[in-house]
């Protein structure tokens, strides 16, 4: 007997607990029962109050939001003219006094209403698209300049250009414009052939890190593709593990490969003393005064291996460094 009243304690407990979800998943799903086109057709009505005068003779592209992931009817999910544009009671009723229709509650682009503000806006796209990759929308770079969602991306159209590899970067470079003159240098990443482009780095919704990088530092980011300089290594370059842009610039550079300026001049910023002994750079010929006398007596200078061909590097090539035992001197 004691054993058949916990087989009912535990019946009722499993019961409740598989009960609930499904109660509470029928709860918020009120469509559950409806076809796919019961749900199409109620949502092309609630369109129609806008569709019958916003259609094909408009001169933006309106009706072709259908071809768009906004406009798949089918799913309930999917947003319509008013959940985008607001109710618009006062657009749809028209002015009684004939001096035509008030502006709806949210205008994206300026047209012959003047559009509505930058937060009005953002906020009507972040009612479905927020979280995971948006979570640091506000107060980066983007809304603090006052551009935001529709600015970018262009929703009433089949393909929107910013989310193609082949035309992100004409709608990034509209106002990133030393970036585009950067890419026409003579070492660039592979931006114009388009195998990288902007968001492969940088995260246009907000980012944790600085301008707006997919990581947190610019060397993790750039280890999402150089890989193979992220170590560890035994023998550590301290400029190369600090920030990668102590050396290069990403965007673009008239020095291959990236470099921000020529060895022996941009290994100078750093390296600023004599090398072993008191012979300047350039020089095979002794000290300053050595130079002088030299100089006097018609002597001609000859530079030395510091200071021609790869300079630096023709004797230190592994500068992101080494796991030799003669690494120290990042020459192996």
């Amino acid at each position: 007997m004691k054993i058949f009243k916990k087989l009912l304690v535990i019946s009722a407990v499993m019961g409740a607990i598989g009960l609930a979800p499904v109660a509470f998943a029928q709860s918020n799903l009120p469509d559950l029962g409806k076809s796919k086109a019961d749900v199409a057709k109620a949502a092309f009505k609630e369109d129609a109050k806008c569709t019958k005068c916003h259609d094909e003779s408009e001169n933006a592209p309106i009706l072709s939001i259908y071809q768009t992931k906004h406009g798949v009817k089918g799913d309930a999910r999917t947003p319509s003219c008013t959940s985008c544009h607001g109710q618009s009671d006062s657009h749809l009723a028209g002015d009684k006094t004939g001096k035509g229709r008030p502006a709806p509650d949210i205008v994206f682009k300026k047209g012959v209403y003047e559009k509505s503000s930058e937060d009005q806006r953002a906020d009507q796209c972040l009612t479905c698209h927020k979280g995971t990759k948006r979570n640091n929308w506000a107060g980066s770079t983007h809304p603090v300049n006052d551009v935001v969602c529709n600015d970018c991306h262009k929703v009433h159209k089949p393909a929107d250009p910013v989310l193609s590899k082949q035309t992100q970067t004409q709608v990034c470079f509209t106002c990133h414009r030393d970036v585009q003159a950067d890419t026409k240098k003579n070492s660039t990443h592979p931006i114009d052939v388009k195998k990288v482009v902007c968001s492969d780095c940088h995260n246009p919704h907000g980012s944790s890190g600085p301008s707006m990088l997919k990581k947190n530092t610019l060397n993790e980011t750039c280890y999402l593709c150089h890989a193979e300089k992220r170590g560890p290594l035994r023998f550590e370059h301290q400029p190369v593990v600090e920030n990668c842009a102590n050396c290069h610039t990403p965007h673009g550079s008239n020095i291959t490969p990236l470099l921000k300026d020529r060895p022996p001049l941009l290994c100078d910023d750093c390296h600023d003393g004599p090398h072993g002994s008191k012979t300047p750079m350039g020089s095979n010929m002794g000290g300053v005064q050595s130079i002088s006398k030299n100089l006097a007596n018609g002597a001609a200078l000859t530079a030395n291996n510091q200071a021609t061909g790869r300079a630096c590097l023709n004797c230190h090539v592994m500068v992101h460094g080494s796991n030799s035992p003669a690494g120290g001197l990042f020459q192996r």
